[in-house]
């Protein structure tokens, strides 16, 4: 019986699981990185937490026998991707990057296209109310903004402070609908969206928001894709995971 590992936290990830714990008899594994407090549940055996490395990954995929790997981490994951794609060189198993595409902007959106968090934080407008849609892991290069006041959403509420100066939290868990999310914008004031390019339809109606509202978004672009295999879709990666076991 086959052994697959995803690495997962994306609604890929899960879509992928499901598809595969329907449709075949293997042993799917998902691994999540831990950093929500009660993760959605997922067919499966589930993993939390981090392998310790490339080393320790690779050490893991040799005990457990893993026969295939596909990376579905977020696409602005920077470590585990690089890591991912070592850890299956050096243990001989086959994987696949699954990364949705990016997000277009369309003739309406007056999106400003910056490289970096800390670019995003440098080309906010002054004394602004920015709704902040980049994740908690990701605060700090907004801090020195004492100026811009923030409305943070997170999945869990934080147990501590945030490390900004003006700010209010709201905990909410996606998808979101359009009408919610522009009712959201307006509710706050906002005057400015921040977000990275996640791609996918989880997380876009904040863009469909902001463009109704004529708001300009700062958006963060992705990094640069790893190397090797990569699907663009969870039917190409059941593709490539066909082809492989075939």
């Amino acid at each position: 019986m086959p052994s697959l590992l995803i690495l997962g936290g994306t609604q890929e990830a899960a879509e992928l699981a499901r598809h595969l714990t329907q449709e075949t008899d293997w042993r799917i594994i998902t691994s999540l990185a831990g950093r929500t407090r009660n993760p959605a549940s997922l067919p499966g055996e589930v993993r939390i937490g981090g392998f310790g490395g490339s080393s320790g990954l690779v050490r893991y995929l040799q005990g457990e026998q893993v026969n295939l790997l596909v990376d579905a981490t977020h696409p602005f994951a920077l470590r585990m991707p690089v890591h991912a794609e070592r850890a299956a060189g050096l243990a001989g198993v086959p994987r696949i990057k699954l990364l949705r595409p990016a997000w277009q902007a369309e003739k309406e959106d007056r999106w400003i296209s910056v490289p970096s968090l800390q670019q995003a934080a440098q080309v906010l407008p002054r004394d602004c109310k920015a709704f902040l849609a980049t994740g908690r892991q990701e605060l700090e290069p907004f801090t020195q903004r004492r100026d811009v006041e923030y409305l943070i959403r997170l999945v869990d509420s934080p147990e501590d402070p945030l490390p900004l100066a003006r700010y209010s939290v709201i905990a909410q868990r996606g998808p979101f609908r359009f009408e919610e999310e522009q009712a959201l914008l307006r509710e706050h004031a906002i005057d400015c969206l921040v977000s990275k390019n996640s791609g996918g339809s989880a997380s876009y109606a904040k863009i469909q928001a902001a463009r109704a509202l004529a708001l300009p978004i700062i958006m963060v672009e992705r990094p640069p894709v790893p190397p090797g295999a990569l699907a663009r879709s969870v039917t190409e990666a059941l593709d490539w995971i066909g082809e492989i076991i075939r």
